[in-house]
C-alpha cells in the first residue's frame, strides 16, 4: 500500500471524505465505477490492507460458499478430534492448592 499527501488540488475530496463520514463516495465515468472514496477515520491499515487484498476476498467468499452449502464442522467435533477440551485448554492455568 502507497500512501501520498493530497495536492492541493485536490484538496476539496479531503472536505467530501469528512463529510460523508462511513458511507463511500463511488466516481464514475460513462456511468462505469472508476475509483471510490472512502473515509478512513476509524479504519486502521491491517483492515484496509485485507479488505483490499484479493486472495483474501477468495478466501472469506469460499468459506461463506461452504458455510451455505452446510460444510461446517462444530467446535465440539473439533474439541473431539483433537482431544481439547475445556480442562486442557492450552494457556489455561490450574492452582495450586494453599497450604
Amino acid at each position: 500500500m502507497k500512501a501520498m499527501k493530497l495536492p492541493k488540488q485536490l484538496q476539496s475530496f479531503l472536505e467530501v471524505a469528512e463529510t460523508v463520514e462511513q458511507e463511500t463516495l463511488v466516481f464514475t465515468d460513462k456511468k462505469r465505477p472508476i475509483a471510490a472514496l472512502v473515509s478512513l477515520r476509524k479504519v486502521d491499515r491491517e483492515s484496509l490492507a485485507l479488505s483490499t487484498n484479493p486472495e483474501f476476498l477468495r478466501i472469506i467468499e469460499t468459506s461463506r460458499k461452504e458455510i451455505r452449502a452446510g460444510k461446517t464442522t462444530s467446535l465440539e467435533v473439533l474439541e473431539k478430534k483433537f482431544r481439547m477440551g475445556a480442562s486442557t485448554t492450552p494457556g489455561r492455568r490450574t492452582r495450586k492448592p494453599r497450604r
